[in-house]
């Protein structure tokens, strides 16, 4: 009887390892997502055979000649994952405050394919250049550039200000990859190993790591952060922040306590939360009416 009980919970278990797991069901984010479209997509760079792109969300009534902000929105993923609709739901909002909304793609960190979070980094400010180069056609004024993201993605829009010495090859480097403000969401912070990254970046990591390269004549900075974030830890995005008030930058720090890492994005009344007090920190900033 034993032996018996002792097989049918070994095929139990056995059964269960053989079980594929379930998919995440859609949060708020998704469903907002699942329903958008940008107007184009445009290829900023192209990498061997890989095209990268922005999924452009224009705004009602956008006409030839107008220079309207911009706001480029990165997703995140552990830099490993993810993709540009994940963030429509941003890019579309601000479309439809008049601004141009972008979801941005880039290269995915893969030791397999050899990209690396450095080269991550070179997309983000690809884009950004190539946003600020080709503004007369995309109906965006050059000096009204907003980044942001979420978790790898915020680590890549801080870097676009941070990270000076990490430039495509082909990029014209007289053109500005820092922009005119950025707004955080739970970022990628700090690389070290109180933090998330490090063992992806490698033994460079401090030179990726926003929290240990702040310095004075930064973008102004506004960045949400949950207190329970386990992932990328809450401790980091203090630090940020301390360091941008101490260099004389201006940083604001909305703090939910108790949030896990990606809680504004589950529930529809933070994620509107998070939008409308984007939206106050733009027009204090002049870049939203």
């Amino acid at each position: 009887m034993k032996s018996l009980v002792f097989l049918t919970l070994l095929l139990g278990l056995s059964l269960q390892a053989q079980t594929p797991a379930k998919p995440k069901d859609p949060d708020a984010t998704d469903l907002r997502a699942a329903k958008l479209q940008p107007t184009k997509i445009v290829v900023y760079k192209t990498v061997g055979a890989l095209e990268l792109k922005l999924h452009v969300f224009e705004p009602q009534g956008l006409k030839a000649g107008d220079k309207r902000a911009c706001f480029l929105i990165i997703h995140g993923g552990g830099w490993t994952g993810g993709a540009p609709p994940r963030m429509y739901p941003f890019a579309a909002h601000f479309a439809e405050k008049g601004m141009v909304g972008i979801s941005m793609s880039y290269r995915l960190h893969s030791a397999k394919t050899g990209v690396s979070v450095f080269d991550c980094v070179k997309d983000a400010r690809s884009a950004v250049r190539y946003i600020r180069s080709h503004a007369v056609e995309l109906g965006i004024d050059p000096q009204k550039i907003i980044v942001s993201g979420g978790s790898a993605g915020g680590h890549l829009a801080v870097s676009t200000a941070l990270f000076d010495q990490v430039n495509e090859d082909s990029d014209d480097l007289a053109i500005s990859a820092t922009p005119t403000a950025l707004v955080l969401l739970f970022p990628v912070i700090d690389t070290s190993k109180d933090g998330y990254g490090q063992a992806k970046i490698g033994e460079r990591w401090q030179e990726l790591s926003p929290a240990h390269n702040v310095r004075a004549g930064l973008p102004p900075t506004l960045t949400f952060h949950g207190t329970g974030d386990t992932v990328t830890p809450f401790a980091g995005a203090k630090t940020f922040h301390e360091a941008m008030l101490k260099a004389g930058n201006r940083s604001e720090l909305d703090v939910n306590e108790g949030g896990a890492h990606g809680y504004l994005m589950r529930d529809a009344a933070l994620l509107d939360d998070t939008l409308r007090k984007t939206d106050a920190f733009l027009k204090s900033l002049g870049l939203m009416e």
